[in-house]
């Protein structure tokens, strides 16, 4: 919806999400989220890392480059929050590997949709019932999610101009006004 209002504005913007944006990107997304077998942490946070690598050198920077906006639905934060905090690594392990992955490259805004623990697991359980597609992460605890969440605040708190917490419990038209205005105002 965000990049319908600023192509609508005639700017050059490119969507991509992590994992996934480039084919071997999708590649891994696909063995990695699909997979049955238990997953080492260390495995999960080098699959992310890789994954982001690709995504960095292959897509993000050429677009930057060639002066268009780039949109990505994930990026380093959730490696910070998920495989950090949710998983138990260190901060300065994780930062290291987010550093080696993306060359130091950070967005210029991030936006951080924040439900409760408990609502994201009702969303959850009700696209089970729907029939979408589960992965891997789908089925982590609420202790977890909590940890998530928190390192995601904790990264709010310490960058406060670039990361954006958005309240995301109510409807998609009013989230998506708020998007606009903030992304608008960066923009300026």
């Amino acid at each position: 919806m965000l990049a319908d209002v600023l192509r609508a504005r005639g700017l050059d913007v490119v969507t991509t999400r992590e994992p996934g944006g480039t084919p071997l990107g999708r590649a891994l997304r696909e063995a990695f989220l699909e997979t049955k077998e238990t997953v080492a942490p260390m495995a999960e946070l080098l699959a992310f890392a890789a994954d982001r690598a690709q995504h960095v050198e292959y897509l993000i920077k050429p677009a930057i480059a060639a002066g268009r906006i780039v949109i990505s639905d994930r990026y380093a934060d959730a490696t910070f929050a998920y495989q950090g905090a949710g998983r138990g690594f260190p901060e300065d392990k994780v930062n290291q590997v987010i550093e080696l992955a993306t060359g130091g490259l950070k967005p210029d805004l991030t936006l951080f949709f924040d439900i409760t623990v408990e609502t994201a697991i009702e969303r959850m359980n009700a696209r089970d019932e729907s029939q979408a597609k589960k992965n891997r992460m789908d089925e982590e605890t609420a202790d977890f999610y909590g940890r998530v969440r928190r390192a995601y605040f904790g990264i709010a708190e310490r960058e406060p101009k670039r990361f954006q917490v958005i309240e995301a419990s109510g409807s998609v038209d009013s989230i998506h006004e708020r998007v606009v205005e903030v992304v608008t105002d960066i923009l300026k």
